[in-house]
């Protein structure tokens, strides 16, 4: 008898979320009673207590959302995730104490009220964080998934999702040989021996089979078209593998994209007139705030960079650089100077990790990205947003747009400051990382929206904090 499968929602995730939701509340509580055993004079109405408690939350979620707490890839020992609750609550106590009590000052409940508060919850997180990992809860969301293919399509799986992190969401029951599929590919073990052009409903029954991607090399007559139509119908998730990946892994696998997958599906429209005119509004508006609040640390950077080796070269302390923009135009970035001023005296060249033409300051300025804070001006000249691609240098650009299919479609949104490729991507640079930052850059492109928007940015807190940059 058939039983109809609920489309499953990541439920590990919810708990993970509510869980501390709760944990948070109960610690904003907890801090009033611990407060009041050493004073007395805390003792607030019941209607502002509950707005701490809120504020105190959302607060608290906010910055474990920047520093990467809810990242399901994230990997982590436990004294790694306690560092980053212990940072969160410092962010948290920043957050609130500069801005949220000098906004509202009824609902400031005193210094040790927020610390009572922040030290109970870094108790309760990490504990639970403890009790979740222990448990491993992913397991109540996984979805049972046969892969129809044992190709070099189907290869793409087996290849980029190979850690258990990667198939936080799903099991991976096995792969199916189709006819045409180029052999050697994947594992005998993995192979699942099955004739799917009879039995594939049966087995994905018995089975209990939540999702079938089709990863096969030649589909055309290939496939039983009327059992996964009947698939389909029965509650099995029927999808291809360029969607099964994007689904996954957030990002686009170009090498597998072909010409009417990008024409017939979502995403990828331009935007509508009155919402470029309201990214440009705000991101200039982002660009004027960020300005007041880095004025500072401008400042010591360019005198610092003027101290090292300014004065001696008479270098510039800024750098103008040549960038490939939006609709393929070029425009000058501006940064601050981070190598010597010889730097490309042979030509332009890649930058690499441990690039020797980097100056001190310029070392610790690219980790933890201040040498982008001149970009500011560039998002101010409309040239640039906050969120984008990030800008390449038209001598690679002309090559890479050779060497890479659809490499050209990033030019079609603003370059940013920061993208999504940024925080999936560590930094590379060579044409291969440039081929795996685009499949995060169309992944954007074609989802691109005020909402993601503000969680790249949200998100980027964790690249500066933890000195993901270069």
């Amino acid at each position: 008898m058939f039983n109809a499968r609920i489309n499953r929602s990541k439920v590990s995730d919810k708990i993970l979320m509510f869980g501390e939701l709760s944990l948070i509340l109960i610690s904003s509580h907890l801090g009033f009673i611990i407060a009041g055993l050493f004073s007395t004079s805390i003792d607030p109405s019941m209607e502002w207590q509950l707005a701490y408690s809120m504020v105190f939350t959302c607060s608290t979620m906010l910055c474990s959302l920047s520093l990467g707490l809810y990242d399901h890839k994230l990997r982590e020992s436990g004294s790694g995730i306690l560092k980053r609750v212990v940072l969160t609550q410092c962010f948290n106590f920043i957050l609130l104490e500069i801005i949220v009590f000098n906004i509202a000052p009824q609902i400031n409940m005193g210094l040790l009220t927020i610390a009572s508060s922040s030290l109970v919850a870094i108790v309760l997180i990490t504990g639970f964080r403890a009790i979740f990992q222990y448990s491993d809860l992913t397991r109540l969301n996984r979805r049972r998934v046969l892969v129809l293919g044992s190709g070099e399509r189907a290869a793409i799986i087996e290849k980029r999702m190979r850690r258990n992190v990667d198939r936080r969401y799903f099991e991976l029951v096995g792969f199916v040989s189709i006819v045409g599929d180029k052999e050697g590919f994947i594992p005998e073990d993995k192979l699942v021996t099955l004739d799917y052009m009879h039995d594939l409903f049966t087995y994905a029954e018995v089975n209990k089979i939540d999702q079938l991607v089709i990863a096969c090399d030649e589909r055309r007559n290939m496939l039983p078209v009327d059992l996964l139509f009947k698939c389909k119908t029965r509650g099995i998730d029927v999808t291809e593998i360029l969607d099964f990946i994007e689904s996954e892994t957030g990002q686009i696998a170009v090498n597998l994209i072909y010409p009417s997958w990008v024409i017939y599906s979502n995403g990828f429209s331009k935007s509508q007139r009155f919402k470029t005119n309201l990214d440009y509004r705000l991101n200039v508006l982002l660009a004027i705030i960020t300005l007041l609040l880095t004025w500072p640390i401008m400042l010591i950077t360019a005198l610092l960079i003027y101290l090292e080796d300014g004065r001696k070269t008479k270098a510039p302390i800024f750098y103008k650089q040549t960038r490939v923009g939006f609709d393929g135009q070029p425009f000058q970035i501006i940064k601050f100077r981070s190598m010597g001023p010889d730097a490309e005296k042979n030509g332009a060249q890649w930058a690499t990790t441990n690039d020797v033409r980097v100056t001190r300051v310029g070392r610790v300025i690219r980790k933890y990205r201040i040498d982008e804070l001149p970009q500011l001006f560039n998002v101010l000249k409309g040239e640039m947003g906050f969120v984008g691609p990030r800008p390449e240098r038209p001598e690679f650009v002309s090559q890479l747009v050779k060497d890479i299919p659809y490499y050209a479609q990033r030019h079609n949104v603003r370059p940013g400051l920061t993208g999504w490729a940024q925080l999936k991507y560590p930094y590379g640079a060579t044409a291969e990382d440039a081929l795996e930052k685009l499949k995060f850059d169309l992944y954007y492109i074609k989802h691109r929206s005020l909402l993601l928007d503000l969680t790249i940015l949200i998100r980027t807190v964790e690249i500066v904090v933890f000195g993901k940059g270069r």
